[in-house]
């Protein structure tokens, strides 16, 4: 067997050697996820410490379930009785008491019975939410019943990503497919890598199993999905840039093997440093204090940094074995259209005109900004539909008290108890305080509140709540003051998470392009074009969750240097050779083509996370996808080239490109 296409069995034969042992931990990632509360708060948060502390009192009473019975013009005594006979089934299921609550003495019109749910592990919340629909199917005719409250509403999240790991996979490989048929106009080249970034998902899944088993790294549902999109995503851009280099070498060198080392070597230093930049911006997820988000920080940084593996060991191979007909129709000699080299001579005319028309449109779409709002919000605006968990919340907050299903939990020091619910029923907007119920040192309280417990009336309450109760000990959980917490924390992650990453890429183009202004107009200008994608969002969405614009951030930053990293060095390699005017032309002619497609694929997968119910999801993917286009077709084809174009030598400011440089490996396209 001739050497060359030994070392590409070799190369397949260690992947699937890798692969072997991963395929079937990749399929029970669901093992390790933890998307109970606790996996979306710091440890240290107080709510946190109350879901643990309540523990000791009743068993899911921070995640009570609310069955909620209605009819007009009263309920009858078969309804009654029918609600008896299901309290009865509910205490068998939950163990714990369940006991059904009329709106009113004579005639009620709505029953309500809260059922605790979840205990120590939720994992199994969705079925229990599931039997307690069931024992309340069986009901008279014309009697309306509605499952809520915080259990059924994180049961509803929990069933929202069930399943979804194949709607997202399919979605993905079409877009895919589609822009890879569009780009080779191949019916075969386009297997290659789909197959490889389809080895790096799956080893990538079973890595985040393997560490998850062994670590305290927090794996939720959300993040394994985002973790597919990034893999597919990064993966194929690294697959369209290796090919499209290797193309191109195949023009010089007839020898496969030879046009392929040279591919790789040209191609790996830039897509390394590219790939470094996504991990490092990513891994900086790791200083929050959300534990899902700082949980996500790895995750991504496995599934990137194995995508460039595959990419650059496992593609190549595959391309060696297939041979020419990989090619078939076409042949890898042929060339690609002279578009770009259009788009650059008419950019070099005016360069100076092009970039500031470009920087005031970006400007203008970035106004949108001022006016994004960002909230934990109501648990109506959680999905984009309207889950029977919202209807039952209606019915509820028509009947009865606000928070009847989702009062604040208190635990205090048992000698505490009595002094805290005096200092409670001082608080404005607490409409009540149940008798305190004492374990052994400690003591449990519910508080009622007069707002809804997911309206930002309800999480002044706990803050006024938590000041008054300053120097008892004691400590306010329960839904809404988990909804501080969560907004609290998500906004400190975004103040030091943002600049942290922004630190990050910037010291990274530095190191790599060694040019200070090169490096501050790359980062500024991804930054602008995340702003644009920014305010356009939010003409369009009225308001989102507050870690949005972190997500968005770390995404368009992390994902967006990419193609200015791919651009700038192929600049570089060229303006060595010829100066930077030619350098920039030729550059962008070599890159475009392959850097817009790569810039669709990464558009394409984010925006498959429409696919999920969760509004939030459905603002990341449309967000990060608007902004990757921006970044593709205006930041990188337009402002960066104008800027290096009009700028010349002291665009590369301290360091001096020309003719006599030695050139830094590049991509081709």
């Amino acid at each position: 067997m001739p050497a060359p296409r030994l070392g590409s069995w070799l190369a397949l034969l260690c992947w699937l050697a890798l692969l072997a042992p991963l395929w079937s931990l990749a399929g029970r990632i669901d093992e390790v996820e933890r998307n109970d509360r606790t996996a979306w708060l710091p440890a240290d948060a107080e709510s946190t410490a109350v879901i643990r502390l309540v523990e000791e009192f009743r068993s899911g009473a921070d995640l009570a379930v609310a069955v909620v019975y209605h009819r007009d013009g009263g309920l009858t005594d078969v309804d009654l009785a029918a609600i008896g006979r299901h309290a009865a089934g509910f205490r068998a299921l939950a163990d714990a008491e369940a006991r059904p609550v009329p709106d009113r003495e004579t005639r009620p019109e709505a029953v309500h019975v809260v059922v605790p749910a979840g205990g120590d592990d939720v994992a199994g919340l969705p079925a229990e939410v599931r039997a307690i629909r069931d024992i309340a199917a069986d009901r008279p005719d014309g009697l309306a019943v509605h499952v809520t409250g915080p259990g059924a509403v994180l049961a509803a999240q929990t069933d929202a990503f069930a399943g979804i790991d194949t709607t997202l996979l399919v979605a993905a490989l079409v877009v895919v497919i589609a822009v890879l048929l569009g780009t080779y106009r191949s019916p075969v080249l386009w297997v290659l890598p789909v197959v490889a970034a389809g080895v790096a998902l799956v080893v990538s899944r079973g890595l985040v199993h393997v560490i998850a088993s062994s670590t305290d790294l927090i794996v939720t549902a959300q993040g394994v999905a985002i973790l597919m999109v990034l893999v597919f995503g990064a993966g194929t851009d690294y697959a369209l840039l290796l090919v499209a280099r290797y193309r191109e070498e195949c023009r010089g060198h007839p020898e496969r093997r030879t046009a392929m080392v040279h591919a790789v070597r040209r191609t790996a230093p830039a897509v390394a440093a590219s790939a470094a930049t996504v991990v490092a911006s990513m891994l900086c997820l790791s200083f929050a204090d959300t534990t899902s988000t700082a949980g996500l920080g790895p995750i991504a940084a496995i599934g990137i940094s194995v995508a460039l593996l595959s990419m650059l060991t496992l593609l190549p191979a595959l391309l060696l074995l297939a041979g020419d007909r990989v090619f078939w129709p076409h042949r890898p000699e042929q060339r690609e259209p002279g578009w770009w080299d259009r788009v650059g001579t008419r950019v070099a005319r005016h360069p100076r005109r092009v970039w500031l028309v470009a920087v005031l449109g970006l400007v203008a779409m970035a106004a949108g900004v001022t006016s994004l709002r960002t909230a934990v919000p109501p648990d109506a605006d959680l999905f984009t539909g309207r889950p029977d968990f919202v209807v039952g919340q209606e019915v509820l907050d028509r009947h009865f008290p606000a928070s009847a299903a989702s009062p604040l939990l208190i635990v205090v020091p048992a000698g505490h108890a009595d002094e805290v619910r005096a200092r409670l029923s001082g608080v404005p907007g607490i409409e009540s305080t149940s008798d305190s119920e004492v374990r052994g040192n400690l003591a449990y309280v519910e508080a009622f509140l007069r707002a809804a417990p997911d309206s930002a009336e309800a999480q002044t309450v706990v803050r006024a709540a938590r000041e008054a109760l300053r120097g008892t000990d004691a400590k306010v959980g329960g839904e809404t003051a988990t909804r501080v917490d969560t907004r609290d924390r998500d906004v400190r992650d975004r103040d030091v998470v943002i600049p942290l990453v922004t630190l990050v890429v910037f010291l990274i183009l530095v190191l790599l392009l060694r040019a200070l202004v090169a490096a501050t107009l790359l980062v500024a200008s991804v930054v602008l074009s995340f702003l644009a994608a920014l305010g356009l969002a939010a003409t369009v969405f009225e308001a989102t969750v507050v870690p949005y614009p972190l997500y968005v951030f770390v995404f368009l930053v992390a994902l967006g240097i990419d193609y200015n990293i791919f651009l700038m060095t192929r600049v570089h390699e060229e303006a060595c050779r010829s100066g930077t005017r030619a350098g920039v032309l030729t550059g962008l002619a070599a890159t475009g083509g392959v850097i817009s497609s790569a810039g669709l694929v990464l558009a394409g997968t984010f925006a498959v996370l429409v696919t999920l119910p969760l509004v939030f999801m459905v603002h990341l993917g449309l967000t990060v996808a608007v902004g990757v286009l921006i970044d593709t077709f205006v930041v990188r084809t337009v402002l960066v080239t104008a800027l290096a174009l009009d700028l010349d030598r002291w665009f590369w400011w301290p360091a001096r490109v020309g003719p006599s440089t030695p050139a830094r490996a590049t991509v081709g396209g």
